[in-house]
């Protein structure tokens, strides 16, 4: 049994798509219009399926860009692990779930400790970014 999703409205779609006119991002400028509109609609209550879409669409341009333009910096795993946390505003506490308990992830964040390769896994899970970052 199929999912029953209805269709988005084209005329609607394409009249969010004229207002926003999303394109392959070339410039720092562009990128900031396209995530301040994608940050709109992301924050929008009761958001159309049609404004959904063209959020989805937005969040790929924007990762794109992202991703070329704005790389993390090297950093050894530990490094990374606490740079990310800082950009996220988290706590040690909040990793306890990705390495099973408080003194594995307090050695892993401060570096006495390299993190296994379930926990590699697991952090460019929850922080959505390439396992590689922690190798």
């Amino acid at each position: 049994m199929g999912l029953n999703v209805a269709p988005i409205n084209a005329a609607r779609y394409g009249r969010l798509c004229a207002d926003v006119v999303p394109k392959i991002i070339a410039s720092d400028a562009e990128f900031d219009r396209l995530a301040a509109k994608l940050e709109e609609l992301t924050f929008k209550k009761n958001s159309s399926r049609e404004e959904k879409a063209l959020a989805e669409l937005l969040a790929k341009l924007v990762q794109d860009y992202d991703d070329a333009h704005h790389s993390l910096p090297a950093l050894p795993p530990h490094k990374m692990i606490s740079f990310l946390m800082k950009q996220r505003q988290l706590r040690q506490a909040d990793l306890v779930p990705i390495f099973g308990s408080r003194s594995v992830a307090s050695n892993v964040i401060s570096g006495k400790r390299e993190p296994s390769k379930a926990h590699i896994r697991r952090l460019a899970r929850f922080f959505d970014v390439s396992p590689e970052l922690f190798i």
